[in-house]
């Protein structure tokens, strides 16, 4: 049978497979026919609200799958859910519910404190139970509860996520349900009705809803961990057979640094996804070595655009790389001036496909600066990252565009010296910066983490790192950290790191 979104997938799997599990977490398991009565209920009780198609609803939690089902529902009932990242400060959730205009708010008891109660202010369901808001089980409308049917254009929001920048109030980038759907039809050949897909990043990510609706639309099982642990995971793998992950480079290494990591049996996997930062070249090929399964890493923007897809269990000789185009997407490289640039040359990397967002909400002007408009009218996310082609199509990434480091008017690309400190055998992983240099206008600073027991200095590491760089690209200075900043999808804060050198 075919359906045509997803709300239509899920209620087809709950007839014909309603026994199957789609959500679980612990011990909590959700079949397919209680997730189709659950988003049912929760639909009425939205409308019941008074809330309507296009009405934004935010969710602000730990994850959870009443969290999950939430989501699901105020999708099937044509609103728009906006989730929510609870780490962030209180100015910045304040900024956040202030740009979105939520109708109702889904929370948790770890949020409670942080929500405003006076008149006026957005309704809230506790979806855990807890007493700051209205309990999510007496808030759901009765069991045999059917919502009104409502239209809903394809142009229509589907959801808000904003972005995990690492500067500045994030953006709220708005999915029309005609790209999220295309979204999920492009990727929904990577599953099947019998996936195990572990959700290990937050839910209110990107990264997160990139597997997890793919999964639910085919039929598949999402399993739902609340917090990523080294441990944990591999139990829970175990424990349910899991075929599918998504992970973010720094879980790939925390796991590869885990000592149970090669007793455990996961040779129930199918595929592993990586995407949202930097995937060393090395540690793509130590996880394609003790991992079972295949490896796909996807570059691309949560605003949407083409993608890069590199299964690297079929170009192990191309690891360095983010791989090639997606089917339907147009990448391309520009300079400052918005001129194409030939392969093997650098630029900013722009990229077009079919599933584009709408926009940054309530930002006209930071929408039309992040787009580039090819010779032939059409518009080109811009990504800020800075890459180039090789022969064969594929693409390297060298760096975002801000951080890239100007030192005596030449061009320094940071992940070309990042990945030659990395080498080192004592160096678990290294960051670089540009600082102010009176000199050279700004200089090459690294932040290495070494491995537990090393006893290399900073100076021989320099000197080791320096010997192998050309003269343009010397490190000045190396410091060592425990561990680097990073935001909660474990991409480095350069930010931070800059405070740091500063101070």
């Amino acid at each position: 049978m075919t359906v045509s979104c997803l709300s239509e997938a899920i209620a087809h799997h709950a007839r014909a497979t309603g026994d199957r599990p789609a959500l679980s977490q612990g011990d909590v398991v959700v079949t397919y026919a209680a997730l189709d009565v659950l988003l049912d209920r929760a639909a009425v009780a939205l409308q019941r609200e008074g809330l309507s198609v296009g009405d934004r609803v935010a969710l602000l939690g730990e994850p959870s799958v009443e969290y999950a089902a939430a989501f699901l529902a105020a999708v099937r009932a044509g609103m728009t859910p906006t989730p929510l990242a609870p780490s962030v400060t209180d100015e910045t959730l304040k900024a956040m519910l202030d740009d979105a205009q939520p109708r109702l708010i889904f929370s948790d008891a770890s949020q409670s404190d942080r929500l405003e109660r006076s008149e006026g202010a957005p309704a809230v369901v506790t979806l855990d139970g807890s007493p700051d808001g209205k309990p999510w089980l007496d808030w759901l409308a009765a069991e045999d509860a059917q919502p009104v049917v409502e239209a809903i254009d394809p142009a229509t929001a589907f959801n808000v996520i904003y972005s995990s920048g690492t500067t500045g109030v994030p953006k709220g980038i708005v999915h029309s349900h005609r790209m999220r759907e295309g979204q999920m039809a492009a990727l929904s050949g990577l599953f099947s009705p019998e996936a195990v897909t572990l959700l290990t990043t937050p839910l209110y990510s990107n990264t997160t809803l990139v597997t997890m609706l793919p999964t639910l639309r085919v039929g598949g099982s999402v399993v739902i961990m609340r917090k990523f642990d080294t441990r944990a995971f591999l139990e829970v793998a175990q424990k349910h057979a899991v075929t599918h992950t998504m992970l973010v480079p720094v879980q790939y290494q925390r796991l590869m640094a885990e000592p149970a990591f090669d007793a455990a049996d996961l040779s129930a996997f199918q595929m592993k996804f990586c995407t949202s930062a930097p995937f060393s070249a090395e540690l793509k090929s130590e996880v394609l070595r003790r991992w079972p399964g295949g490896l796909l890493e996807i570059f691309g923007m949560t605003e949407g655009g083409g993608i890069c897809f590199l299964p690297a269990h079929l170009f192990p000789e191309k690891l360095h790389t983010v791989g090639m185009p997606a089917p339907g997407s147009d990448i391309r490289i520009i300079n400052d001036d918005g001129v194409e640039q030939s392969v093997g040359e650098t630029g900013e990397i722009v990229s077009h496909s079919e599933q584009m967002m709408i926009g940054y909400n309530n930002r006209p002007e930071a929408t039309a600066a992040g787009r580039w408009t090819a010779p032939d009218g059409r518009a080109f996310i811009r990504t800020g990252d800075l890459g180039r082609f090789d022969a064969e199509g594929f693409l390297q990434i060298v760096g975002r565009k801000k951080d890239m480091i100007i030192s005596g008017g030449f061009n320094i690309y940071p992940i070309d010296l990042e990945i030659q400190i990395d080498a080192h055998p004592e160096v678990v992983e290294a960051a670089v910066i540009g600082v102010p240099d009176v000199t050279w206008g700004e200089t090459p600073v690294a932040f290495v983490v070494r491995q537990p027991g090393a006893t290399i200095e900073a100076e021989p590491l320099r000197l080791w790192a320096n010997e192998r760089l050309s003269s343009l690209q010397r490190v000045s200075a190396i410091t060592f950290v425990d561990e680097m900043p990073r935001n909660g999808l474990g991409k480095v804060l350069k930010t931070a790191l800059a405070e740091m050198a500063a101070g």
